[in-house]
């Protein structure tokens, strides 16, 4: 185990580090300090922090690591608050209240001391002790200030069940001169409640935050959680609403609730309208959507057929700096052929073409059928062309539906250049596309129904079962 340790160290792990992590993980507690010794190596303050930091999973070693090089000079802070941060996070917490209170003595106690203690109480289901840790602060001399109650918040907030923890505290807040809430621990808490997808606690909260703070532009992390605990509890109109109300006050949430509601509200596909209307709000005001949210954005538009829309957004979206990829364009295109737009499709497979965003292949075939269908068949022959010349593979399923188009025409003897060419290539013509064939030239008289035999003794037998 040890030596598959050694091995996980970071190829930045200096050779001196490298030396010392080999004797904590491979020597019992007792053996590590004469082993130390013996190596002539002079910790440094560089070289105490590199240490401790790869030592996490070695608490007990790591002590006696940290008590060895001790005696060479004082710690400082930072290494200090790493030995708490490794002992709780090993959740050896009378070790760490031994480190703390060292470091009292040493005044070497800051914020981050017990930030690092509120985590992993925390992190260990122990918020009453996380309070607690809050509540003695001042008499280790680091004053409870709203930041270090915000730092406990945040420690709550992140982990299950300590949400409740974190509502039960700020009525504690609420009640302190010297700690009271902020911007902020509003902020943190609202993050909370959306994780856990309590839209109705969020509302209260955040009915709270304005009554005592405000608005303000600098809260955008808590109209952010609040507005996406809102649509992702469904309350998609209420989300609209409070937007309004924001943007009423001058106040907008940032860019992760546009990308939240956006990917939240395309999936359930059914809030195209509220997602239009926080979509104005959002960019009107200067919010400057990226790739990702326009690819969403024009996907919903197209798969609500309503393509003149999705091409807007296809405009804006150059005007505002994001430029479309394979993804966009096969949107718009896919959309386009689905509703049959036969001028602007063969336009637009120009634009594609000309910007280097090629069709999938499904789309390639599609496109192919329809404008055999739509009463243009030469560009569905010039996309065929296309992908032959370009050789965009795999070509079967773009070809069947070329030979299709040619049958409903009655063109068969571009139909039989094409379908010899394609077995040249040995492309697959599938057996429904000959009975196709099959039909049309033997329709046609004796001379085209041995033009057909002659492709059918042609076609591999091994394709009789496609």
């Amino acid at each position: 185990m040890a030596e598959n340790d050694l091995t996980a160290l970071p190829d930045s792990t200096t050779p001196t580090a490298r030396i010392i992590c080999e004797i904590l993980f491979r020597q019992s507690p007792h053996q590590i300090c004469p082993a130390l010794t013996s190596t002539g190596i002079v910790p440094t303050l560089d070289l105490i922090l590199e240490v401790l930091t790869l030592s996490y999973d070695y608490p007990f070693s790591a002590i006696k690591f940290f008590q060895w090089a001790g005696q060479a000079q004082n710690h400082s802070a930072a290494a200090w608050n790493l030995i708490v941060d490794l002992l709780g996070r090993n959740r050896l917490f009378d070790s760490m209240w031994d480190a703390i209170r060292s470091m009292r003595d040493q005044s070497t106690l800051s914020l981050s001391t017990f930030s690092s203690a509120f985590a992993n109480y925390a992190s260990a289901a122990r918020f009453d002790d996380a309070v607690m840790t809050f509540q003695v602060m001042d008499k280790y001399g680091v004053p409870p200030r709203v930041d270090a109650a915000n730092s406990l918040l945040r420690a709550m907030c992140a982990q299950n069940g300590g949400v409740l923890k974190a509502l039960e505290f700020l009525e504690t807040m609420k009640g302190s001169e010297e700690f009271g809430p902020d911007g902020d621990s509003f902020g943190i808490l609202l993050e909370g409640l959306e994780k856990e997808g309590n839209s109705a606690r969020a509302k209260k909260v955040f009915g709270e935050m304005v009554l005592r703070v405000g608005w303000s532009p600098a809260h955008v992390p808590a109209y952010d959680a609040f507005l996406t605990a809102l649509v992702r509890g469904e309350e998609i109109e209420e989300a609209v609403k409070f937007l309004g109300v924001m943007n009423k006050n001058g106040c907008l949430p940032g860019l992760r609730f546009l990308s939240n509601a956006v990917d939240i509200l395309v999936k359930k596909k059914s809030g195209k309208n509220a997602i239009l209307v926080v979509w104005d709000i959002m960019v009107g005001n200067g919010l400057l959507p990226n790739l990702a949210m326009y690819n969403a954005m024009i996907g919903l538009m197209c798969d609500c057929n309503e393509v003149d829309r999705a091409f807007r957004l296809l405009d804006e979206m150059v005007f505002n700096g994001a430029f479309p990829d394979s993804v966009t364009y096969n949107a718009i295109f896919k959309c386009l052929i689905k509703n049959s737009r036969v001028r602007e499709a063969g336009k637009f497979f120009v634009e594609m073409v000309k910007n280097e965003c090629l069709p999938t292949h499904f789309n390639f075939a599609v496109a192919i059928t329809m404008f055999f269908d739509g009463d243009d068949p030469e560009m569905g022959v010039e996309i065929w062309n296309f992908m032959v010349e370009n050789r965009v593979e795999p070509l079967d399923v773009a070809a069947n539906a070329l030979l299709l188009g040619l049958c409903k025409l009655d063109r068969l003897s571009e139909l039989k250049r094409c379908a010899d060419d394609m077995l040249d290539r040995r492309i697959s013509i599938y057996e429904s596309t000959m009975a196709s064939l099959e039909s049309v030239y033997y329709k046609d008289g004796r001379g085209a129904k041995d033009k057909y035999d002659g492709l059918a003794r042609r076609r591999p037998h091994w394709l009789a079962f496609r």
